[in-house]
């Protein structure tokens, strides 16, 4: 797979919200970026918050314009606070570093995209965006082991 297509990307959304509906989730908004850092897919369900859309993109994009997980993103905010802060100021969009931000790889390591989800704790939002890459037989790499 070289890239994304729109199909992967609303396969992908309904992955996420079907895994998060299994384990009893808050709704869930989720996008679904390509490799560029455009948007391909954005859901929100049904009860989710009006800031969900802008965080579930910012965990994308920030995995996708830094090349790591939303994850090991976090960790870098709490070391270099102002650093972070200068990074939303300067991208063509916000980070948010907070876990649920996963960067999706083919089978040869390469990345083809990445999907942010906002809604839950960051940790289940991880979950559900690491269920919906493997479900559709990608790569998740969320940026540590969880």
């Amino acid at each position: 797979m070289s890239a994304l297509t729109l199909k992967d990307a609303l396969n992908l959304t309904a992955q996420a919200l079907s895994a998060g509906r299994q384990i009893n989730a808050s709704p869930l908004t989720v996008a679904v970026l390509d490799a560029g850092g455009y948007l391909l897919a954005l859901q929100r369900e049904d009860g989710a918050s009006l800031l969900r859309p802008n965080i579930a993109i910012g965990k994308a994009w920030g995995a996708i314009a830094l090349g790591k997980g939303s994850r090991l993103l976090a960790l870098d905010a709490q070391q270099r606070p102002a650093f972070f802060a200068a990074l939303n100021g300067m991208g063509q969009g916000d980070v948010v570093p907070a876990p649920g931000g996963v960067l999706i790889r083919d089978d040869q390591g390469t990345v083809v995209g990445a999907i942010g989800i906002s809604g839950d704790t960051s940790d289940i939002d991880e979950q559900c965006a690491i269920s919906a890459v493997e479900g559709l037989g990608l790569r998740a790499d969320a940026g540590v082991a969880v």
